[in-house]
């Protein structure tokens, strides 16, 4: 999204070349964003990637979830099966609490947030 920031439309090719990765991925990573509503895929040779919020609208989070899926799995950290707050593992209280912190950290960091821009994304 950084590199989208920079250009009105982006070819996805471009995209690929001007992160150091292939088209295949860029579409795969790109899919989540656009079915988020914060970029725009148009098809065809004038086609290409462009945003469609400023990235300050956007927090880390949001991108994270957007891509892998919700963070909150309801799954226990020690044991396959669902976690609850009767009958808690040893790790329950100490993971929420950290997982909590981490998540409130990222939600409160917007995409465009200068500390997480620098070199990101970006080719001299």
């Amino acid at each position: 999204m950084l590199a989208l920031g920079e250009v009105e439309r982006i070819k996805g090719a471009e995209l690929s070349e001007r992160i150091g990765t292939t088209p295949g991925f860029v579409s795969q990573v790109v899919t989540p964003l656009v079915r988020a509503g914060w970029v725009r895929s148009d098809p065809g040779p004038r086609g290409g990637y462009s945003l469609t919020v400023d990235l300050a609208e956007v927090s880390v989070l949001a991108v994270i979830e957007a891509v892998e899926g919700e963070t909150e799995t309801g799954q226990c950290v020690l044991a396959d099966r669902p976690c609850s707050e009767s009958g808690s593992c040893a790790l329950h209280v100490p993971w929420q609490r950290a997982r909590d912190g981490l998540l409130r950290e990222l939600g409160a960091v917007s995409i465009a947030d200068e500390s997480i821009c620098t070199d990101v994304g970006r080719r001299p």
